[in-house]
């Protein structure tokens, strides 16, 4: 069973930054899949961002030029830095692991809230 465990969100003014941590247990981290979703008041769950084992980095348009992510595999840990921050980027995040083989985790989430 692999536990996800976020951290780092909070209240932030708009144009600040903050830095979300996701650590993973109970697999190979180095082999996993993960991503960052997020999900609003009201809204679906989103992807925000990934990154594959072989390092393979996806944005989303919306974020594009202020997040980036990033993995250490020596840590078992994923990143979110996010900079630049809008109100509408207020939500819940959620880290995701997909694992091999094709098995699929979530945390519990961390809010970011950004005030105007």
């Amino acid at each position: 069973q692999v536990q996800l465990v976020e951290s780092g969100g909070g209240l932030v003014q708009a144009g600040g930054s903050l830095r979300l941590s996701c650590v993973a247990s109970g697999s190979i981290f180095s082999r996993n899949t993960m991503a960052w979703y997020r999900q609003a008041p009201g809204s679906q769950r989103r992807l925000v961002a990934s990154i594959t084992s072989g390092g393979r980095i996806n944005y989303e348009e919306f974020v594009k030029g202020r997040f980036t992510i990033a993995r250490d595999n020596a840590k078992n840990t994923v990143y979110l830095q996010m900079n630049s921050l809008k109100p509408e980027d207020t939500a819940v995040y959620y880290c995701y692991a997909a694992v091999p083989y094709e098995l699929t985790y979530w945390g519990k989430g961390t809010l970011v809230t950004v005030s105007s």
